[in-house]
């Protein structure tokens, strides 16, 4: 067996390769087991004395009801409404400042930090190289694209296909039937007529910030590459709406362990 081809910089070529690859499988992974963990939290969670609320209606205003602006204390949590009922639609001034909201909020700069580390830890993208300065390029490349992909669904998209952007709980019924609703809530979406239909603002919306990502990410400019990262980026919106779905219930349960205690 003949030795494997070294790159420029010194490493092994395939095993690079392979660990770009399967970089954003772990990314995913780890995220939808985040999810199911927050799904399980709120399965466990002991029936309430309350009356169940009947769907289309408000439940009754609890202080552990309000929507927390960061679910877990990072991931923004701008765009989740409550419940459907009295629905009334957004203007586009309204889905500029979500997506103003979700990009500059110190949430989405964790977050775009703690990507970027991982990445430069696995050598994801050479050409932005190791050290301090390749870090700050991992983190530009990475923050980027939280805010890019933040504008191109929730305001610019949304605008001009007149969608609405947020994410309505359904809050009710059981863990499996909320999951699947909250999976299903990245392909369907509200018109701003309150009519359901695809979600066009999400797969175009990200389509269109990978589109734009292969001007600086020079390692990954193929199709493959850019398919790979779209569906990396609906998986990482997938899970985000998961967690989005049960914050409120995450909320009430440690809103209600602090009262007790």
């Amino acid at each position: 067996m003949t030795p494997a081809n070294k790159d420029k910089f010194g490493g092994n070529t395939l095993q690079l390769s392979i660990t770009a690859d399967i970089q954003p499988t772990v990314r995913v992974a780890t995220l939808l087991g985040a999810c199911c963990f927050c799904g399980f939290l709120a399965y466990s969670q002991q029936p309430s004395t309350n009356p169940p609320t009947q769907p289309g209606t408000l439940a009754k205003s609890d202080p552990a009801d309000t929507q927390p602006r960061r679910i877990l204390g990072i991931v923004p949590n701008y765009r989740t409404s409550p419940s459907l009922a009295n629905y009334e639609p957004i203007s586009a001034k309204e889905k500029f400042v979500i997506a103003s909201q979700d990009s500059f909020d110190r949430g989405t700069v964790i977050l775009a930090a703690a990507f970027a580390g991982e990445a430069q830890l696995t050598n994801a993208n050479r050409a932005f190289g190791q050290g301090a300065a390749g870090y700050g390029r991992y983190f530009g490349a990475s923050y980027g694209d939280y805010v890019i992909g933040n504008f191109m669904t929730e305001a610019i998209y949304p605008t001009i296909l007149h969608q609405d952007p947020r994410y309505f709980r359904r809050g009710t019924g059981s863990t499996w039937s909320r999951l699947f609703y909250a999976i299903g809530q990245t392909f369907w979406t509200h018109s701003d007529s309150g009519r359901m239909q695809f979600n066009y603002s999400e797969i175009v919306g990200n389509s269109t910030a990978v589109a734009i990502s292969t001007a600086y990410y020079r390692d990954n400019r193929d199709v493959g590459d850019a398919v790979t990262k779209l569906g990396t980026q609906i998986g990482v919106d997938m899970a985000a709406n998961v967690l989005k779905e049960f914050s409120s219930d995450l909320n009430r349960k440690f809103f209600r362990k602090h009262h007790d205690n």
